[in-house]
């Protein structure tokens, strides 16, 4: 499938603004949906809005059916060994949330450590201060690579968990999993990854990962808001108490004693978010219909060509060197701040990210206030790129 043919199956690409065509560089934040996706969204409502599980009637089956095949389908997209194990929630941050809510009444004894890395996200930090662990960040370097060998020095008999990001949203790091999960099974603990950055761009396989839980949201997928997923090792799912009660959670339920319902359900209360969960199923048909490996090719040749390009222009400064990394570019004019850069950049129709990107203690750890972020999709084209780099050329004489 050839540029052009993916290009054409996003409407909003067509778009202008302030009267130049649009140049969607704010993927990181949540990328465009093809028309597949918001014709399913469409049609659910149009004709065959219910609720599920619970119905006898043909729109309450149907439903179902079409719900309870998306979780199969995502077991099978990421390899996950038992559909039991997908628990549909509202995202990334809902995921993590559940993870250490419920791990952490399970597991945690009132002097409890999580190791993370020093890239994490806040959705990756906040969760488990809230289940009142210490934190024990390891630290990267400045082109932003994990020291494993500080990281293997974290371990304590208070570690519990270790939480890190697949792909840094910030640097775009592509973190060394397999041997961060390697390393911490080694000490006995087990491991959640963040993979919002990831699930999109890289091929994702939890059982060859090893990991215990993946967490990742599906409008980072080309999918609908609202809907993510918590991929959770069953054995650890199983003993896990559930993280919200209500209707589909619960097996019985009296005024003296409830007991819950069966995996995945256990983890899943309340009406859930039926037509984004079928929309993310055809984000699936989609990213699978152009295949993984070549959206990571694509992507890949993009973040090359920006990169060389932003590093002709003086006083750029780029933030996330690493040899491994996706489709994020981070960077700095000056001493320009990053939400001048970005309001002059969208008067010339290019959507970027300024900021803090949710990733303060990278900030710190640069001494700067956030940085501007491109970030690239497969939709992307090299000609945006160099749509960027003209705009840059023509703005930085303003911000000096």
């Amino acid at each position: 499938m050839n540029n052009n043919d993916i290009r054409s199956q996003f409407p909003i690409l067509d778009v202008t603004v302030h009267g130049r065509p649009l140049v969607y560089l704010d993927n990181a934040a949540t990328t465009q949906k093809p028309l597949r996706v918001i014709e399913a969204l469409d049609g659910y409502y149009r004709t065959l809005n219910s609720n599920i599980h619970r119905g006898a009637h043909h729109l309450a089956t149907e439903a179902t059916e079409r719900y309870e095949t998306v979780r199969r389908q995502v077991q099978s997209f990421i390899n996950a060994r038992h559909h039991h194990e997908i628990v549909f929630t509202r995202g990334t941050t809902e995921s993590i949330n559940l993870v250490a809510s419920s791990f952490s009444k399970r597991y945690f004894t009132g002097d409890d450590e999580v190791v993370v890395s020093g890239m994490e996200h806040h959705s990756d930090i906040v969760p488990w201060q809230l289940a009142g662990a210490t934190l024990r960040p390891i630290p990267f370097s400045d082109e932003g690579v994990l020291d494993l060998d500080a990281y293997e020095k974290l371990f304590s008999p208070k570690t519990r968990i270790v939480a890190v990001n697949h792909v840094s949203n910030t640097l775009g790091t592509i973190n060394p999993i397999a041997d961060i999960i390697r390393i911490a099974h080694g000490h006995g603990v087990p491991v959640l990854i963040d993979g919002a950055q990831a699930i999109s761009h890289i091929p994702v396989d939890v059982q060859a990962l090893g990991c215990d839980f993946y967490c990742f949201s599906g409008h980072k997928m080309y999918g609908p808001m609202g809907v993510g997923v918590m991929y959770g090792r069953e054995e650890l799912l199983n003993e896990m108490p559930p993280y919200q009660g209500g209707g589909e959670m619960i097996e019985n339920v009296t005024f003296e004693r409830t007991t819950y319902n069966q995996l995945p359900f256990k983890f899943e209360a309340g009406t859930p978010s039926v037509g984004d969960v079928i929309g993310l199923g055809e984000a699936i048909n989609f990213m699978q219909e152009v295949g993984v490996a070549n959206i990571a090719a694509r992507e890949d040749e993009l973040l090359r060509y920006a990169t060389s390009m932003l590093s002709q222009l003086q006083g750029i400064r780029l933030f996330g060197t690493a040899p491994h990394k996706t489709t994020v570019l981070s960077f700095l004019i000056g001493d320009a701040h990053p939400y001048d850069v970005g309001t002059l950049l969208d008067q010339l129709g290019i959507a970027v990210r300024t900021g803090h990107h949710c990733t303060q203690p990278i900030m710190d750890r640069y001494g700067i206030p956030g940085t501007v972020r491109a970030s690239f999709a497969v939709y992307n084209t090299l000609d945006e790129v160099d749509r960027l780099f003209a705009a840059l050329q023509r703005i930085m004489p303003m911000l000096q």
